[in-house]
């Protein structure tokens, strides 16, 4: 695996490795969050021909915790050491608040999940953004 250290999906928005592991393991994943939502939002709506409502139904399967925690579980045997350190770093921090229809050790990994989303998108890794991406979306 190449890594980019500018990140050039965003233009001139760059951020090195040093500045992203210095980030609060929230904050990676707050970005991961947006990141990991509109890609779904993108398959559902490349693969499904449905109405809104539909999709939105169909997304909250995938970004609810429990939907991001299991997903977590089935994708971490293709994950590096590196990528299982920053779901590390995200699952253990404690969240300020839990969503009242989650279970907070589910929410703790749905938070791992993003915060490795997030790393990998503000990296420039985009190649292996969309590779956890892909298995994300094929592992429900």
């Amino acid at each position: 695996m190449t890594e980019n250290p500018k990140n050039t999906i965003m233009g001139d928005v760059t951020f090195d490795e040093k500045e992203v592991l210095a980030l609060s393991p929230l904050l990676l994943a707050y970005i991961g969050d947006s990141v990991y939502d509109t890609f779904i939002r993108t398959m559902l709506l490349k693969n499904k021909k449905i109405t809104v409502h539909k999709m939105h139904i169909e997304t909250i399967k995938y970004v609810k915790a429990e939907g991001q925690a299991n997903t977590l579980g089935k994708i971490m045997n293709m994950l590096t050491d590196q990528e299982k350190e920053i779901v590390r770093r995200g699952r253990n921090v404690k969240p300020h608040t839990v969503p009242k229809n989650a279970d907070v050790i589910k929410y703790r990994y749905a938070t791992g999940l993003e915060a490795l989303i997030g790393y990998l998108f503000l990296m420039g890794q985009a190649e292996r953004l969309n590779e956890i991406l892909n298995a994300c979306f094929l592992a429900d």
